[in-house]
């Protein structure tokens, strides 16, 4: 029996890994190929910058070979490319772009600099003259109203001053909402140019819903400018990043909304501009994860992300994953039954439950963990974090193991770093105790993150889950002797509770990444808090024990009292 049980647990828990990411590997349905080389797209947003390269330096010039390797991929997929500025080497494009045969929606990158977007408007002018036919229209501004950087006025004079020296159609591009608040505009251009990010809205619509979100918005903004086409200058959806609210970055979900919304397309004759051709990497510093990853193709390869013909599923190396977590999952039963031999009795079934579940929960997330560290690290911080949680959670796994099969408890913060007097004289225990600090502090860091900066900050579910799991399973079967916990571990469980209520509260009831995340917090909160609740326990017990002695003595006295006195209540002299 007591080897027939463990091997059992082994089994199912090797089942329930390969099964759960059989799941999570299901191709999608789509109605049409999100890109299908034999149809080209309409036109897509172009910008050339790769690794660190940034518009944000002015000095930067991107080469005209970067652009033109660029431009020969994206003439098998386009037929138009659009840009936003002709700084950084953007007015190589036009003259690139014709010996491809696309043609080029050129934009105007303007903002509060006069004179700026004097000299970029004069330059545009000259290319539009010395490129024609490939430039077949001129967008003056992009989102510029809303990020309050001119006047509707000052706009629409720039607007008007640029169409008598262009003989291609003049727009201007921004957000539907402003659209629908500034009217008058759409009086200047010569068609109006939409941006819809349903990801981005206030109230973003699941990707399931998006693509009829966005036509549903687009027939709105036709009726408030009757006899102006409307182009959808800007649509798309991320591959990767956060959840907001409902609205899930995944691969699966980028493909369907770009499959949805060109079918849309198609049958409702308006044209699209999908937002973008490439991943872009240097957004990830100002909109976090989820910045970076809205291209067609990947940044680094430079390649589609769903070829023609090609099953699209979320975790493209799903098998490799899934070894590698099976992997991790034979190491924690290994590391139990090491143990085991060291330990003169059996342990009782709970335990060997805990380290099944410690190794199906590894075993499922260590694929997950490793994926979101490769696409959420960004620069060394970035990594460091995410390379720490993905070891923290794999050597909770083995170590919290180990301690289960040897009945011991976790070692509180101060037996690790307190004075040299009581801390805990076993390697392993520390070991065991730094992962479970580190795990602590990567949480608290997260936590406050999610609190005061949650627009751009990733819910780290997996990592934490995959850490802090084992540590419970530690917490509830080998409570500490003592019961006695320092002041750290409350005021952690502290902050974990209040942020987890905080950020349910914040991110709504839809977003399931927080609500997994806030478990985690409150799981942690609960490992850490659980030996004060022994220690409050105990205290009561000794409270009470003494009161009872208190009574029990005074009863005893009494007793002595009425023994000596005499049949009318007189005691004896």
């Amino acid at each position: 029996m007591a080897l027939r049980t463990p091997l059992a647990l082994f089994f199912i828990s090797l089942g329930v890994v390969a099964t759960v990411w059989w799941w999570l590997a299901i191709p999608a349905t789509l109605v049409r190929a999100p890109i299908d080389p034999a149809a080209k797209l309409e036109c897509v947003s172009y910008a050339p910058f790769r690794g660190d390269q940034t518009p944000r330096n002015p000095d930067l010039i991107v080469s005209k070979e970067q652009i033109a390797e660029d431009l020969r991929e994206l003439a098998k997929i386009t037929k138009c490319i659009r840009t936003y500025s002709i700084d950084n080497g953007l007015d190589q494009v036009p003259e690139l772009a014709s010996s491809v045969g696309l043609k080029v929606l050129l934009g105007v990158w303007i903002g509060r600099d006069r004179g700026k977007n004097a000299l970029l408007i004069n330059t545009a002018v000259s290319l539009i003259k010395d490129h024609p036919g490939v430039i077949t229209a001129i967008i003056v501004g992009s989102e510029v109203l809303l990020r309050g950087e001119m006047t509707v006025s000052d706009l629409r004079e720039i607007i008007r001053s640029v169409k008598p020296r262009v003989d291609i159609p003049v727009t201007y591009a921004d957000v539907w909402e402003f659209w629908l608040r500034y009217r008058e505009v759409g009086a200047d251009v010569d068609f109006v140019t939409v941006h819809f990010l349903p990801y981005w809205e206030d109230f973003p619509p699941r990707a399931e819903d998006a693509a009829a979100h966005v036509d549903d918005v687009r027939k709105q903004v036709a009726v408030a400018f009757p006899g102006k086409e409307i182009l959808i200058g800007e649509t798309g959806w991320p591959s990767q990043g956060r959840m907001r609210d409902g609205a899930l970055p995944s691969r699966i979900n980028q493909a369907r909304f770009i499959s949805e919304i060109l079918d849309r397309a198609g049958r409702g004759n308006f044209r699209v501009n999908l937002f973008e051709a490439y991943d872009e990497p240097w957004k990830r510093r100002w909109e976090g994860t989820v910045g970076g990853y809205w291209g067609l193709l990947d940044e680094a390869d430079r390649k589609l992300k769903y070829p023609a013909g090609a099953a699209i599923s979320n975790y493209p190396f799903w098998k490799l994953q899934m070894v590698c977590g099976m992997v991790l999952c034979i190491c924690v039963f290994g590391t139990a039954l090491l143990t085991l031999r060291r330990r003169p009795s059996s342990p009782r079934l709970a335990v060997w439950i805990a380290v099944a579940v410690s190794a199906t929960v590894g075993g499922v997330l260590f694929g997950i963990v490793a994926d979101k560290m490769f696409h959420e690290g960004y620069e060394f911080g970035g990594w460091l974090v995410q390379g720490l949680l993905l070891a923290a959670g794999i050597a909770a796994s083995l170590l919290s193991t180990n301690a289960l099969m040897s009945g011991r408890a976790l070692p509180s913060f101060l037996e690790v770093l307190g004075p040299p007097k009581g801390r805990t004289q076993l390697f392993i225990v520390n070991i065991l105790g730094v992962t479970l600090i580190v795990t602590t502090l990567i949480a608290a860091q997260t936590a406050l993150g999610l609190v005061f900066d949650a627009r751009w900050r990733d819910f780290p579910f997996a990592g934490l889950t995959m850490a802090v799991v084992p540590f419970c399973t530690v917490a509830l079967l080998n409570p500490p002797k003592s019961g006695a916990r320092p002041l750290a571990e409350a005021v952690f469980a502290g902050l974990f509770a209040a942020a987890a209520l905080y950020i349910i509260f914040n991110e709504g009831s839809h977003n399931w990444q927080s609500l997994w995340t806030c478990a985690a917090y409150l799981m942690l909160g609960t490992t850490l808090w659980r030996p004060r609740t022994v220690a409050i326990a105990e205290t009561a017990l000794i409270a009470a024990t003494a009161v009872l002695c208190e009574v029990g003595s005074a009863s005893q006295a009494q007793g002595q009292v009425i023994q000596l006195a005499g049949p009318n209540g007189q005691t004896d002299s």
